[in-house]
């Protein structure tokens, strides 16, 4: 093993040698030379490799002083790891906040440090916008913006969004890709190939080229402002029943693959409790409408927005104040679920909401999962194996489940990282997705709500009903299947009623009513 790690050390050592050479001739910026970021991110895989392998040998395995260790070990490679994506920006960033959204898969040490990234992220000077803006649109700033605001409204790994104003007064933001980002992607990628499979060689417990592969395929899709245009424009039409989203309209005559025009939004992060409360905003109702849009695009549609960390996702009171409103941000990373995927992800929740182990298994094996369906099913759920067989609509969500789900995060990491490489593809985006809506619902304090379950009911009663009507030519059959999914929807909603009763001032005297009746105490 330290001679594997003695050969990767030498590389990275021959890497910053060359890269010194050409520094000294050139008078570049080094973040740009492909050498230097592979030689950094090199020398930082063979430190964190290096740490792990030596840090435990005079430790019994077990102990108490082992997993404080490990702990400790966790996270300064996290540190590592972070001051690489800072450092190398980029590709590094975003695969970094892809990470540190995967609350329950990685052990809370990596996860909670590398969720700073999402402040970290590159800021483009404006002389780089306006090059952009020059070469994209064949115009200077000022011919087509009356007014454009130098300092950026956000900045995100691949981008950041200013506030203009068109000359007809309109008010837009506008997204513009740093410029760097396009070229270095590719590199970047095949660095982080390269070294994935040397942590493999090094560990080979750790299989993580589930990772590269979502990046080589996302990548070049996040980095079209066109498509992501198209997506938001689809989720718009594809939900416009909801009359409380709204997607920001597309400037398509100023839009390119490295600019975004759209109309500006405003509004407060979901996960901003003090705006929520200063302008009368109900956490439970953008909870539930949260859940409801989700298990629209998951289960009816398939079609998901798959970034729905608190930046891209913004409340706010209607301009008549009389409902709110939740802003859908950042449409370049959708997942377009298979109808096998998305029917057999269906009929698991369902097995999940009614406690049926026998359907958990099934469908978890249909899905991938084999014989690690029941790590399968704590994964996906965030629930201990215990709740699963209760049922996880039934039993609310204690401080110390939530304590063993993060520490089996770490004791499991072998585990995890197999079921990760076994499972569709399709699933790693939606495992990103539940984990950053936890993360929402966890703030807001709503989490395992009933409204969620009932939403997500509906919405696989739905599917599941469209899909049965779909295989079958008998008037009759599609008559009694209608009739089956109005009568599930019915008791679905009728269950809802009684929750809300139970809840509510009249559910509360009732009770007391009963209560004091003769015979009752």
């Amino acid at each position: 093993m330290a001679a594997r790690l003695l050969k990767v050390s030498t590389v990275a050592t021959a890497v910053f040698a060359s890269s010194g050479f050409i520094l000294y001739n050139k008078h570049v910026d080094p973040n740009d030379i492909s050498v230097i970021r592979f030689g950094r991110a090199a020398a930082t895989t063979a430190v964190i490799s290096y740490d792990y392998i030596t840090a435990f040998r005079n430790v019994p395995f077990g102990t108490e002083e082992y997993w404080e260790l490990k702990s400790k070990v966790h996270l300064r490679s996290a540190e590592r790891l972070r001051d690489l994506c800072c450092a190398n920006r980029g590709t590094f960033i975003k695969v970094g906040q892809h990470l540190g959204a995967l609350d329950y898969l990685l052990p809370q040490e990596y996860t909670s440090t590398l969720k700073v990234l999402h402040s970290r992220a590159p800021q483009s000077t404006m002389d780089e916008i306006q090059q952009v803006i020059r070469e994209d649109l064949g115009k200077e700033i000022h011919e087509v913006f009356s007014s454009f605001d130098e300092q950026p409204q956000g900045a995100a790994s691949l981008a950041q969004v200013h506030k203009a104003v068109l000359q007809d007064g309109r008010t837009v933001a506008v997204k513009v890709q740093h410029p760097k980002v396009q070229t270095q992607s590719s590199k970047d990628i095949i660095v982080m190939e390269f070294l994935v499979h040397v942590v493999h060689w090094l560990f080979p417990d750790f299989a993580f080229m589930w990772l590269v592969e979502e990046a080589k395929k996302n990548m070049p899709l996040e980095l079209d402002f066109l498509n992501e245009g198209r997506n938001a424009e689809e989720v718009a039409h594809m939900l416009k029943h909801f009359d409380f989203l709204k997607v920001p309209k597309i400037h398509w005559d100023l839009s390119t693959k490295r600019i975004l025009t759209m109309d500006f939004a405003e509004g407060g992060q979901v996960n901003d409790r003090d705006y929520m409360r200063r302008n009368g905003i109900d956490v439970n109702e953008i909870s539930q409408n949260l859940g409801k849009m989700y298990s629209e695009m998951i289960f009816v549609n398939g079609f998901v927005h798959c970034d729905p960390h608190p930046g891209n996702v913004l409340v706010r009171r209607s301009p008549s104040g009389s409902k709110t409103e939740i802003v859908l941000l950042d449409h370049g990373l959708y997942q377009v679920l298979k109808e096998d995927f998305r029917l057999d992800y269906c009929r698991l929740w369902q097995a999940l909401m009614k406690a049926d182990i026998k359907g958990i298994e099934r469908y978890s094996r249909r899905l991938g999962a084999g014989d690690l369906f029941p790590l399968f099913a704590c994964v996906l759920t965030a629930r201990s194996w215990k709740s699963v067989n209760e049922g996880i609509s039934q039993t609310p969500v204690t401080n110390s489940e939530d304590v063993e789900i993060r520490t089996n995060a770490a004791l499991y990491l072998p585990q995890i990282s197999e079921l990760l490489n076994r499972v569709p593809r399709q699933m790693l985006l939606l495992l990103k997705t539940n984990d950053l809506l936890r993360g929402i619902e966890t703030i807001l304090q709503t989490r395992a709500s009933s409204s969620s379950f009932i939403n997500m009911s509906r919405c696989c009663t739905r599917a599941v009903a469209r899909h049965r009507r779909s295989k079958t030519r008998s008037r009759s059959k599609r008559l009694q299947i209608s009739l089956s999914e109005a009568m599930t929807l019915w008791q679905i909603s009728l269950y809802e009623l009684f929750l809300w009763i139970k809840s509510s001032t009249l559910g509360c005297w009732l009770s007391a009513l009963i209560n004091a009746l003769p015979g009752t105490s």
